[in-house]
């Protein structure tokens, strides 16, 4: 086992699956939260986090970790990161306070040896405004993907670090941790290393805009977006690993939250942010979309009707609901009796007129509409024509395109799908 131990603080998503990889790199692991119930749960191998691979890899290198709610015990690390989620409003805007406060627990007790990583996600200029000796101050961009944290951590694509003076070597511990991942490290200023990642953002969100305003015109020229996307994973300059399947719109949080950086930045600045302004447009437009199609379809004819809500979270993979299209449908539709479920969230966070169901085919009984609202690969097995049979309705709305066409057709369903028309989905 490599002897330099390194620390994470905050034991959020971003801290309990940084600790693990880095025990699963040999290295010895303390992490720090300030909540001794939060900590209780750790060591008894109960993680709030559900991600693909954590539990198995936690158990393989728990040996290497150590959960504390004392600072102090931070001090024995020769790297300490700071990794706490940054929770954000409905406008996008962070909320610092909680890494602040982090910081300062830490700065208390940081070894005058040791290397200080923010590594949680904070807005340009954030870095180079602690009060620490910036030699041993980096900011590290995280690379956290919801569903997929775990490969994510494990084997990621580069490392972004941001330093006061990036032509110096980095602290050989740190340099050596770095290594450990067998990855490009890209070493840069504070505040490029901070607009770095808001840039990958962008660039996701500008796939994902370009994808959904494409698709959309694609459902009313009777073109098919599916048939179009491997010509776009064969081109070079786009090429197979971008975000062309179209969704629900940005969720998640932290898309939202850069889009509204650049926004603050551009009218700060006085640059121009239109194009932000209008993705962020494009995206609310998306989410609309299972509301509108059920209106059309359901509500015009029954606006007390039942409707089944497959799916909670904001993606698969993932027990986070933020800003998810499938709680803003449900606020949509107040009038509407609601039965809901997910895999892994209760429905019990979508309100009190939502009841829950143990099953897909549980929650599809008796509804007039069913809309999976989650791509969660389970449902790829849903029978539609136990749907059929089980439904009093004849709507499914399945924007993602989970189910067979051809067996949803035979099923006699209305079927609703983005980047296909009805005319498309339907034709037997």
């Amino acid at each position: 086992m490599n002897e330099t131990v390194i620390g994470f603080a905050g034991l959020t998503h971003l801290g309990i699956i940084s600790s693990v990889a880095a025990a699963a790199k040999g290295y010895h692991v303390i992490g720090f939260h300030d909540d001794s119930e939060v900590i209780s749960k750790l060591n008894k191998g109960d993680s709030p986090v559900q991600e693909p691979q954590l539990n198995e890899l936690f158990l393989e290198n728990k040996e290497r970790i150590t959960f504390s709610a004392d600072a102090a015990d931070l001090s024995k690390c020769q790297i300490v990161y700071v990794s706490i989620d940054i929770p954000t409003n409905e406008k996008g805007e962070s909320d610092l306070n909680p890494i602040q406060k982090i910081i300062g627990q830490v700065s208390k007790v940081l070894n005058p040896d040791a290397c200080l990583v923010i590594l949680s996600q904070v807005f340009p200029g954030f870095t180079r405004q602690i009060a620490l000796d910036h030699r041993r101050l980096f900011y590290q961009v995280e690379t956290l993907i919801f569903g997929r944290a775990v490969e994510r951590a494990m084997y990621p694509e580069r490392f972004i670090v941001g330093c006061d003076n990036p032509s110096l070597p980095l602290p050989e511990h740190l340099n050596k941790f770095l290594n450990a991942f067998n990855c490009p490290i890209l070493p840069m200023r504070y505040e490029s290393a901070e607009l770095a990642k808001i840039s990958i953002n962008i660039c996701l969100v500008a796939s994902i805009s370009a994808a959904n305003t494409l698709a959309e015109i694609c459902a009313q020229i009777d073109a098919d977006w599916s048939e179009i996307i491997p010509a776009l994973r064969l081109d070079r300059r786009i090429g197979q690993y971008s975000y062309i399947v179209p969704g629900l719109g940005i969720s998640g949080g932290n898309l939202e939250r850069d889009l509204q950086s650049v926004l603050r930045l551009s009218e700060k600045h006085n640059t121009d942010g239109g194009v932000i302004s209008s993705w962020l447009n494009n995206s609310q437009r998306r989410k609309n979309w299972p509301f509108k199609i059920i209106t059309e379809t359901v509500l015009t004819q029954n606006p007390n009707a039942t409707i089944a809500v497959l799916g909670l979270a904001y993606k698969e993979n993932t027990h986070s609901t933020k800003n998810s299209p499938a709680l803003l449908l449900i606020e949509q539709l107040p009038y509407c009796k609601i039965k809901a479920y997910d895999p892994v969230v209760d429905a019990c966070v979508a309100g009190k007129h939502v009841s829950g169901a143990t099953s897909a085919t549980e929650a599809a009984h008796g509804a007039d509409a069913v809309a999976i609202m989650t791509p969660w690969p389970e449902f790829r097995d849903i029978s539609p024509a136990q749907l059929a049979a089980t439904m009093r309705g004849r709507t499914i709305i399945d924007p993602y395109g989970m189910l067979d066409t051809q067996k949803v057709r035979s099923a006699g369903l209305d079927y609703f799908t983005l980047a296909k028309s009805p005319k498309l989905a339907n034709i037997t």
